[in-house]
């Protein structure tokens, strides 16, 4: 999730079991066992319903025929990981991307896919210790506050 978040952050997370209405946007922490062991956090790009497309050539991506602005990203989507294109989100799942795209597995990746809300652990709101940033290699105490 770089250059949002730092390996080592610490983060306020909500709960799923009471905050469970994702949309675009929303960082997320979320276990899927056959994935990876380890918890990991993405960035919602779609929910249930929608249809996402992306133009690897031109680094692009799309919501339902609509192109993102994303300034969040740290480079734009180059990387495939597999996952055949355009997908449409099934019922019940979000569909989720890094920050840092051509270094991140995500819903790109066939083995993650459109990951079922019930995977999801909770929504990330607010950073609360900042973890050493890589390219200074020091703590960004200006970082600390809400996630967006």
């Amino acid at each position: 999730m770089v250059p949002t978040l730092q390996d080592g952050d610490r983060l306020l997370v909500l709960n799923a079991m009471l905050d469970n209405d994702y949309e675009y946007g929303d960082i997320v922490v979320l276990r899927k066992d056959t994935f990876l062991e380890e918890p990991i956090v993405k960035r919602v790009i779609a929910t249930e319903g929608q249809t996402v497309d992306i133009d690897f050539t031109a680094g692009a991506v799309y919501v339902d025929g609509q192109l993102l602005e994303e300034d969040d990203i740290r480079q734009p989507t180059y990387l495939e990981e597999g996952l055949e294109f355009p997908v449409t989100v099934p019922e019940g799942c979000v569909f989720v991307m890094g920050d840092n795209r051509n270094d991140s597995d995500d819903s790109r990746d066939p083995e993650l896919g459109p990951v079922d809300t019930r995977q999801i652990l909770g929504r990330a709101v607010f950073l609360l210790f900042p973890g050493v940033t890589a390219d200074t290699d020091k703590r960004d105490f200006g970082r600390i506050g809400p996630l967006t």
